[in-house]
């Protein structure tokens, strides 16, 4: 069968020009392209026809890239209304460091399918999953990522090939739809924690969005004649981390998770601790049950920090689980409201503990 040549507009010659293309939306140590890398790409034209390649420059504002067709060809500029994909086939992948596990993608929570429509008609919707996306004036640019989950590749769908791409929910998204966001429901949920059955660590991880299913199901098909709890494997594996773990061995054990982005914070109860002790012991509480404090921490460990407090404060502190993500971006968004009214400068840094 003849293979059907690329219908591109004439093209000119083009000079070297840098590539400026989008990092991933989402923390991720990952090595850096150099600004002048060629990148092996591959090309699907309006007509559907395939073509490999290397892009050596995009103009992002002129809507138009340097592409060649082998190493030392000539080098011709392509309008992006010329092809509906180009694809970057050499992986964006993690920077390794030494003595550290290759980090992961955070699949559990930028992972997500998506179905996207084409101008033509003639075309079926395409389908797939990305580890988040960037959509600019310029079209839409998402991140696939590979079976490792160490790595992504890089695609372009320019704006005229598209009429609009929906995404579905990510797995933490999925998760957190089903936690606790009622204080009602929460002293229900509390009441039930000593009598709740102890749940297998992997529904833990899933529960708590810290896991994909399909990371869970490799894990459990993964070998282990070492007899290593799966939690440490994932663990071992840059899966989650330590702290994940920590949080998910405790909701195994009842303790509800609440939804920190939904849930009615009392203002009251919140200011039973200092802002800086709250930070520091990274609890917040969230509302008062009689002569009880519920506090959200990310592991029950953090109670042992606010021992001392809870003989001045005349309450019984009760622990409930939040994602650590969750728990700072909640006394991140209440210090920026003046919750505790206090004149200091605030700095959250990301920590591993």
């Amino acid at each position: 069968m003849k293979k059907e040549p690329l219908k591109f507009p004439p093209l000119t010659m083009a000079s070297d020009d840098t590539v400026e293309w989008p990092k991933p939306p989402f923390k991720w140590r990952h090595a850096i392209p150099l600004a002048n890398a060629v990148h092996p790409c591959r090309i699907e034209a309006t007509s559907g026809a395939m073509v490999e390649g290397e892009l050596i420059g995009m103009d992002l504002p002129a809507g138009e890239l340097n592409f060649r067709s082998r190493p030392g060809a000539s080098a011709v500029k392509i309008a992006f209304a010329s092809f509906r994909r180009l694809t970057l086939t050499e992986p964006l992948k993690a920077e390794p460091l030494r003595g550290a596990p290759v980090e992961r993608i955070p699949a559990a929570a930028q992972e997500r399918g998506y179905r996207l429509k084409w101008t033509s008609a003639a075309l079926s919707e395409a389908v797939g999953r990305t580890a988040g996306y960037v959509e600019r004036s310029e079209g839409l640019f998402l991140f696939p990522p590979l079976e490792d989950r160490s790595s992504v590749l890089r695609v372009l769908i320019p704006r005229a090939a598209y009429l609009g791409c929906t995404f579905g929910a990510s797995a933490e998204e999925i998760a957190a739809s089903r936690w606790v966001s009622d204080p009602t429901e929460l002293l229900a949920a509390i009441e039930r924690q000593e009598h709740k059955p102890v749940l297998p660590i992997g529904q833990s991880l899933l529960e708590l969005g810290a896991i994909t299913q399909a990371q869970l199901d490799e894990a459990l098909a993964e070998k282990s004649d070492d007899e290593v709890p799966l939690g440490e494997r994932l663990v071992a594996r840059g899966v989650i981390s330590r702290g994940t773990l920590d949080t998910a061995l405790a909701h195994k054990m009842g303790y509800p998770v609440v939804n920190l982005a939904a849930f009615p914070v009392d203002p009251g109860a919140a200011r039973k601790l200092p802002f800086r002790i709250a930070l520091g012991a990274r609890a917040l509480p969230l509302m008062i049950d009689g002569t009880r404090l519920i506090v959200a921490v990310d592991k029950p460990g953090r109670m042992t920090k606010l021992q001392s407090l809870r003989a001045a404060a005349g309450m019984t502190f009760v622990a409930v689980l939040a994602p650590k993500s969750n728990l700072l971006a909640a006394l991140h968004k209440l210090y920026e409201k003046d919750l505790w009214r206090e004149n200091v400068a605030l700095t959250f840094f990301p920590t591993t503990n």
